[in-house]
């Protein structure tokens, strides 16, 4: 259990945090005025035992103060954790619950989003001519906000990602929206990529997110940045890179609540010596790195690994 300790009032609105503290402070000097045995020190007035029927009434008028006001926000919290467990609901059902059969290659995901909504998205879309479309993004900020606009990218990813001639245009397209239609303050990171499943060759976009890992017989390789993070700035372009994943080769999709969980230096290393020629035990590997007291963000894992 965790224990704050600061202003329990300041979450509430203007209005409920000056009623709870007439409240409170009713509460203070009515028991001030009863220990006292005066209504206005140091004058001892009144007199007698009319005191502390006053006194009563004080205490009892700021008790309903504050009562009213702690309910009123009890009712507020109370729909908005239920709002909370409906977006959540949603949520699951915008990320997919399992991947289909990739002929030829073997696919595992992993999610944990911090709160009970997440900014990150990921998804696994089939297109024409042996192809497969593959897309992890990290929205910035956390909770229902962060939440929404993932939703909107899944939306925009999923409507466009057929229909667009390669990536570089799909990135062009959602960075738009955002810029136009999504707060100053928000903006995304995402990898967009598109796979040959009879070649293995890879064209993606990595718009200012965390590097893919590719690995293969040879070794492993980060995929680089192509371009600056979606909803900066409308006029941005973004470069199609060129990888290629080889018969028993593979892929690691994540964002970056992954290495930020993971203990000590060079987490990039650690990564790397997690891959395992089994994608059970990647994943397994992965896992295990990951520390819940360094967790202070949402995680998503994507794998990929060429079978054949």
């Amino acid at each position: 259990m965790r224990f704050a300790f600061y202003d329990w009032t300041r979450e509430m609105p203007t209005s409920l945090r000056v009623l709870t503290m007439i409240g409170m402070g009713l509460q203070g000097y009515a028991i001030w005025a009863g220990l006292t045995r005066s209504l206005v020190w140091p004058i001892m007035w009144p007199t007698g035992w009319i005191l502390y029927p006053i006194v009563l009434l004080i205490y009892y008028v700021g008790y309903s103060f504050q009562n009213a006001a702690l309910s009123s926000e009890l009712i507020r919290k109370t729909e908005l954790e239920s709002e909370q467990r409906a977006a959540q609901a949603i949520q699951k059902t915008l990320q997919p619950a399992t991947i289909g059969a990739i002929p030829g290659y073997v696919t595992d995901a992993f999610y944990r989003p911090l709160r009970a909504v997440g900014g990150d998205y990921f998804d696994v879309i089939d297109l024409p001519d042996g192809r497969t479309f593959f897309a992890v993004a990290d929205v910035s900020g956390k909770g229902m906000g962060a939440a929404l606009l993932a939703a909107n990218i899944q939306a925009l990813v999923r409507s466009l990602s057929g229909a667009v001639p390669d990536v570089s245009s799909l990135a062009s397209q959602i960075n738009r929206h955002l810029c136009r239609y999504s707060p100053s303050n928000r903006f995304a990171t995402a990898i967009f990529l598109v796979l040959d499943r009879a070649s293995g060759e890879l064209a993606y976009v990595n718009a200012g997110h965390n590097p893919p890992l590719v690995w293969d017989g040879e070794g492993r390789r980060f995929l680089e940045s192509t371009g600056m993070a979606l909803g900066w700035f409308d006029d941005a372009t973004f470069e199609t890179g060129k990888a290629n994943v080889p018969p028993g080769g593979g892929l690691l999709m994540f964002t970056d609540g992954l290495p930020d969980s993971i203990p000590g230096d060079a987490p990039e290393e650690r990564l790397c010596r997690a891959i395992d020629d089994s994608l059970t035990r990647t994943m397994a590997n992965l896992e295990a790195l990951v520390d819940p007291r360094f967790t202070a963000d949402d995680i998503t894992v994507l794998l990929i690994k060429r079978t054949g």
